[in-house]
């Protein structure tokens, strides 16, 4: 079992909350979509509830160590205020004056917000000096950012270390996201789905081989969908492909055969010659991809014959998007995915990240019956792989 917040006594401590506020923006640095913010509240109240002094710290995209105006926390730290409707302050630095100065002043019932904690190059080291820094500004440490659980960073692993089993443990959302993604691959009800896109095999390539012995049928579309088309033996354009993968493509269909597995790839494309919203695009099949084309989406055929897998689903799985769901001209694919599953008589279970944008774009998010608010962090819990930032919040007598 994980240790929750309510196990450990926080009353009028100085806490330290890692919450996962790595929210979309706009070009005109409006937020998107603020569920990751709303995601963290309970386990902030909780603490307000018990007079503590409350520094937050979040990360936001990947400014590689460096300050970057345009992944400022600023944003998050408007939305925050008006959420919580309370004292919230903003610290210009992580550990420079400006945030040792907030900190130090912070009165009971008071919530300071650190700036990125990425500008910091400790950060995403796991570097302990940094983490002894962080750790200094409070009593007790909370992690409650599910989505870089699976990560070995500063804030999330080494931190753990300046703190004893009375002084650490999971926030809310933390907690909800572990024990509803076991409870899911204890004993899901079939036939069990799984839908995975998004561009990439690399890091999706372990969770399909673990993900095989568990489900009944596995979609697979999105950008990675070409190195499976291309294993075939298709010509797939200029599509994305990643060809140091194209053997391990053909191990995840014959293993899936060997199980029993039904496979669905895409049957068809919106292919276009440039990824760019004034391009011209065309529906082709998959075996008639054009020369110099690449496929951006997933096309109309593709999205009939996974709405007929998905007809009969129990328990549907969905982590990736199907296309460039950034550009409206190649959404459709992924906002029809979520319709359908919106609509599904089914448990319906969406990986963070890209995935949850989509949904929320697609107005679907109140149908499903759990959004994680991890994409990768959620796919290595259901690899079966012990995440760096949830096992040191495990009580002993698990481990």
């Amino acid at each position: 079992m994980i240790r929750s917040i309510r196990d450990i006594d926080v009353e009028n401590k100085r806490v330290f909350i890692r919450c996962d506020f790595n929210v979309p923006l706009d070009e005109f640095m409006n937020i998107t979509d603020d569920r990751r913010i709303r995601s963290a509240i309970q386990t902030i109240r909780y603490c307000l509830d018990q007079d503590c002094k409350i520094v937050v710290a979040s990360h936001l995209g990947r400014p590689g160590g460096v300050v970057d105006a345009k992944y400022s926390l600023n944003p998050v730290f408007k939305r925050l205020t008006r959420i919580l409707n309370c004292n919230v302050k903003f610290a210009s630095d992580v550990v420079g004056s400006d945030a040792k100065q907030k900190a130090a002043s912070l009165e009971n019932g008071e919530v300071l917000l650190l700036e990125n904690l990425r500008f910091e190059k400790g950060e995403t080291k796991n570097d302990k000096n940094f983490a002894k820094e962080l750790a200094s500004y409070a009593d007790v440490y909370i992690n409650d950012a599910f989505g870089v659980c699976h990560r070995a960073h500063a804030s999330v692993e080494a931190i753990t270390e300046c703190f004893d089993e009375d002084s650490s443990a999971a926030g809310f959302l933390l907690q909800k996201e572990i024990e509803f993604s076991k409870n899911l691959l204890k004993a899901p009800t079939r036939p069990f789905v799984a839908v995975v896109g998004g561009s990439k095999v690399s890091g999706k390539l372990q969770a399909l081989v673990n993900l095989l012995p568990r489900i009944d049928k596995l979609i697979i579309g999105g950008g990675m969908a070409f190195t499976f088309l291309k294993a075939q033996g298709m010509d797939i354009g200029n599509s994305l492909v990643e060809d140091d993968l194209l053997d391990e493509a053909v191990r995840v269909m014959d293993e899936a055969k060997r199980l029993g597995v039904k496979l669905y790839l895409p049957v068809d494309v919106v292919a276009a010659q440039t990824c760019s919203q004034e391009s011209t695009m065309k529906f082709v099949p998959t075996q008639e991809i054009p020369k110099g084309w690449m496929g951006l989406d997933v096309g109309p055929a593709s999205t009939r014959l996974f709405r007929e897998v998905l007809n009969d689903a129990q328990t549907i799985l969905w982590n990736g998007p199907m296309g460039v769901f950034e550009l409206e001209k190649f959404s459709k694919g992924s906002i029809k995915m979520s319709h359908t599953i919106s609509e599904a008589h089914a448990t319906t279970v969406i990986g963070g990240g890209d995935t949850a944008d989509v949904v929320a774009r697609a107005g679907d998010a109140d149908e499903m019956t759990f959004i994680s608010t991890g994409g990768g962090a959620s796919l290595e819990l259901i690899e079966g792989k012990e995440l760096p930032g949830v096992k040191p919040l495990n009580t002993k007598e698990e481990e």
